[in-house]
């Protein structure tokens, strides 16, 4: 009488269906809108914004070209200094300390409390007329550097090289961060995990017999 064959046991383990990886984001790039909550919308109505409004006062176009024309003299008095060195290094500093001024540093140095933190993520240049664009301030303040540029182009004899030197600080810092397209908008780099492999949770399995034997049929365990 032959003997039959030995059944394999077949064990089936349950993945439980919540087993997830963590997403993360792939993105190195954001680019995100900033302060357009009503809350502060409603802050910033609440008092007037004396760290903006000043730009709207008397006198207040003539000091860029006071400020100008004292950097210049400033800068004409440094031994050795050619006329158009001396009109490039001023465009550049007033490019660069507009730049630093209106479209570097947000907030407002004082009576931040009277407005809740809703201009702590806004520029300077944000802040002026409460955001409206192609004001007569903001009219003003977009011209100013081209001015500045143009002259500098005239006194420099159209050289190639500082033209494209003071061509290239204009576009960067004066003109493109003015644009509408960019108003409010922020640029973040490496914000979240941008590996986008997802990290797997431990999954939890539930328990088995120590003896998986005991779960087959005991007449199937003997040999006839």
């Amino acid at each position: 009488m032959s003997r039959p064959s030995p059944k394999l046991l077949h064990l089936t383990v349950p993945v439980p269906a919540d087993i997830k990886g963590r997403r993360r984001s792939g993105s190195i790039v954001k680019v995100e809108e900033v302060g357009g909550r009503t809350e502060e919308l409603l802050d910033r109505n609440a008092y007037l914004n004396i760290n903006a409004n000043w730009v709207n006062a008397k006198g207040a176009w003539l000091i860029h070209v006071v400020l100008v024309f004292m950097g210049k003299i400033i800068i004409d008095t440094i031994p050795g200094m050619t006329q158009q060195i001396s009109w490039t290094l001023v465009n550049l500093i007033y490019l660069n300390l507009s730049y630093l001024m209106f479209h570097w540093v947000t907030g407002i140095p004082f009576d931040n409390e009277l407005h809740g933190g809703a201009y702590d993520d806004l520029t300077l240049w944000e802040q002026i007329d409460d955001g409206a664009q192609y004001t007569p301030s903001k009219k003003w303040l977009f011209t100013a550097p081209i001015l500045l540029f143009l002259a500098s182009t005239h006194y420099t004899n159209y050289n190639p090289w500082l033209f494209a030197v003071n061509l290239t600080a204009l576009i960067v810092l004066a003109i493109i961060p003015k644009l509408p397209q960019l108003h409010r908008q922020r640029v973040r780099f490496l914000t979240g995990d941008a590996s986008g492999v997802s990290t797997p949770v431990t999954p939890s399995f539930p328990k088995m017999d120590q003896n998986p034997l005991h779960a087959a049929n005991p007449a199937e365990s003997h040999f006839g």
